[in-house]
Parts: structure tokens; C-alpha cells; sequence
């Protein structure tokens, strides 16, 4: 009688991992507390909110940079791509059209125009790399805001940090 065999361990964060965390520093970001500080904080929350817009225009653009080059990823990467979008969306509502461009600058690598690299394979590793860096930026960048605009950046932190797992291990479904 064959032993069956030991289950499959996998690498990396583990989807139910991935959505905890994200979970957490919802919860986290939720939990400020402290009044505001009168006329500075909205300043700042504007300022985070339209470089997270800034950011996510900037990604959207390597995605659509990628795709372009290598139409044969666009099964893969729609669904990121889509979410992307979504946060150009989600953090653009309620901005004012008076933001200033260099509020929307960022030093971030997903801000930089980067050439597309010559592989499918570096693309991914490329674009894998920018979610990642912006998922960092984001998530240090949450605990100076309050409530909501903390936990819209902390979930798009979230996103990132999984699209950069997914972008890397070949799975998006």
C-alpha cells in the first residue's frame, strides 16, 4: 500500500498570511488616535493623498509599458493592472484640482520612467520590484495620516506587497 505523501509546503507568504496582514494594519491605521492638529494635517493628508495618486498613475504606466512590449502577459497582469487602476481612482476622488504638481512627484522607483528590460521575465521581475518598493514607501507612509486616507494607503500597500508575490512566484488567479 503506497504512504501518501507529505503535503507540499510553499514558498513564501501564504495567501491567508498576505490578507491578515493587510487586516492588521487596516485595524492599525484605524486606531489613531489624537486630535487634529488644526490646519496641518488636512495639508498633509492632501499632500500623501495626491503622491499616492502621483505613484499609482506612475505604476499604471509601467504596467501599460510592459503590456505594450509583451502583449502575451495581458491574461496575467489585467487583474493587477485593474487594481492599479483602481487605486489611481480611489486616491484621486475627493483630491482638490488645485494639488501642485510637485505634490505629485515622488522618488519612488514606480515614479521613475524606466525602459522596459528585454525579457518577459525581467519585465515581471521589474514590475515586481516597484510594488514592492511602493508597498514600503506606503506602509511607512500610512502611520503619519488619520482614519480613512490610513486605511485606503494601508490597503494599497497591501495590494502591492501581493502583486509583488504574485508577480514573482507566476500565479494571479
Amino acid at each position: 500500500m503506497p504512504y501518501p505523501s507529505p503535503p507540499r509546503i510553499p514558498s513564501g507568504p501564504r495567501r491567508r498570511t498576505l490578507l491578515a496582514s493587510a487586516a492588521g494594519a487596516a485595524l492599525l491605521a484605524g486606531c489613531t488616535t489624537g486630535p487634529d492638529s488644526g490646519g496641518e494635517r488636512p495639508s498633509a493628508t492632501a499632500r500623501a493623498q495626491a503622491r499616492a495618486a502621483g505613484d499609482s498613475k506612475a505604476l499604471l504606466a509601467r504596467y501599460d509599458a510592459v503590456l505594450a512590449a509583451f502583449p502575451g502577459l495581458a491574461e496575467r497582469l489585467r487583474p493587477l493592472r485593474s487594481q492599479v487602476a483602481a487605486h489611481v481612482t480611489a486616491f484621486t476622488e475627493g483630491t482638490t484640482p488645485t494639488a501642485t504638481p510637485s505634490a505629485t512627484r515622488s522618488a519612488s522607483p514606480a515614479a521613475s520612467p524606466a525602459p522596459v528590460p528585454a525579457t518577459e521575465k525581467d519585465a515581471l521581475a521589474s514590475l515586481a520590484a516597484a510594488e514592492r518598493t511602493l508597498a514600503d514607501q506606503r506602509a511607512k507612509a500610512l502611520l503619519d495620516l488619520p482614519g480613512e486616507p490610513a486605511r485606503l494607503l494601508a490597503s494599497a500597500a497591501a495590494a502591492g506587497a501581493a502583486h509583488a508575490y504574485l508577480l514573482t512566484t507566476g500565479a494571479t488567479k
